[in-house]
């Protein structure tokens, strides 16, 4: 009944004179094509327009529910999935080298990478999957890309400090790394701002490996 009212009034049509039922023949009368393109003009119309069109726009925006959107999620877990895996592969055979590496005082229980990376690589996926599937435009594409550099980026420092067992490789790596997830955060808040801070704290956990990693290479060169 609210509705009703707000539709009349924008229209121009009294309810108060008019029965009921002769509601829609008078808003029918009323509504013209001019009426319409005056009505997209007013700034009060906007929760009219956003009534009529709230059916067709379900499901579409930054983590909207819908079956392509949660393939889109799927498919970014999956590439998460896929980094750790890598990166376990690079990593866990060379354990034993890293071992007898001499270490910071900061350095931080082997068990703390695991449980760090579980936490980051759902936070990537997420914040990978807004973006994803917000609206495509120039934004979007320069965010996409901006990600998969930092994604091969990501992959790569576990094969270039532990699988090549060099400290100076990995830093490189590394800082590259941290380089490119400042500038995927950067290009993530033009596109959804959710996906932008969702990656902060990775950028926090890389910063600090690029510490632990120059740290690393200054005892042992």
């Amino acid at each position: 009944m609210i509705e009703m009212h707000l539709v009349a009034s924008l229209c121009g049509v009294d309810v108060r004179k008019r029965p009921l039922r002769g509601f829609r023949a008078a808003l029918q009368r009323r509504w013209s094509p001019a009426t319409s393109a005056g009505l997209a003009r007013r700034p009060d119309a906007r929760y009219v327009l956003d009534m009529t069109d709230s059916a067709r726009l379900a499901g579409t925006g930054p983590g909207r529910a819908s079956l392509p959107s949660l393939l889109i999620l799927a498919a970014a877990l999956a590439l998460s999935l896929a980094a750790s895996l890598l990166g376990s592969a690079a990593t866990t055979p060379n354990l034993p080298w890293y071992a007898g590496l001499a270490k910071p005082p900061f350095n931080p229980p082997n068990a703390a990478f695991p449980i760090a990376w579980t936490i980051l690589y759902p936070l990537m996926a997420i914040a990978l999957w807004r973006v994803a599937t917000a609206a495509a435009g120039p934004d979007r594409r320069r965010a996409l890309v901006a990600y998969g550099a930092q994604y091969i980026l990501n992959v790569a420092w576990s094969f270039a400090f532990f699988a090549a067992q060099s400290p100076a490789l990995g830093l490189a790596v590394v800082g590259a790394l941290l380089l490119s997830i400042a500038w995927t955060i950067a290009r993530f808040r033009r596109v959804d701002r959710l996906a932008a801070a969702l990656l902060w704290p990775y950028l926090a956990w890389v910063g600090f490996a690029t510490a632990l990693n120059a740290a690393i290479l200054a005892l042992n060169s």
